[in-house]
């Protein structure tokens, strides 16, 4: 059995770093040199996470209207494409580990996530 311990506060507390990360470690890493799409899907990523969280039913959520299993399912969603972006788009180097390492966390912090 796989043990769920990440908390609706745990995750809340993720979200804002995790947005900011997304959106900042392009420009400190350089990503992009094996494909431009490899910097801007993070950044675009990061953007929307950061609303997703504004706008999510949870302790720190801003204006809270998104129900958060509505967030959990775009969290998933994001962690899918993350992992599968860098074989469809042919990142190479730390480009497609960006994306995988990303990717593989969000997949497990969501499926980790305590019901």
């Amino acid at each position: 059995m796989i043990p769920r311990f990440i908390t609706k506060e745990i995750h809340a507390y993720l979200d804002y770093p995790v947005a900011l990360a997304l959106i900042g470690l392009p420009f400190i890493l350089g990503l992009g040199t094996s494909h431009p799409l490899a910097f801007t899907l993070s950044v675009v990523t990061g953007v929307a996470a950061l609303v997703l969280t504004i706008l999510t039913d949870h302790h720190l959520g801003v204006i809270r209207v998104l129900p958060y299993k509505v967030h959990l399912a775009v969290d998933f969603i994001v962690g899918l494409v993350f992992v599968i972006a860098p074989f469809v788009l042919g990142f190479t180097g730390l480009d497609f580990w960006f994306y995988i390492v990303n990717g593989v966390t969000v997949l497990l912090v969501v499926n980790l996530h305590k019901a």
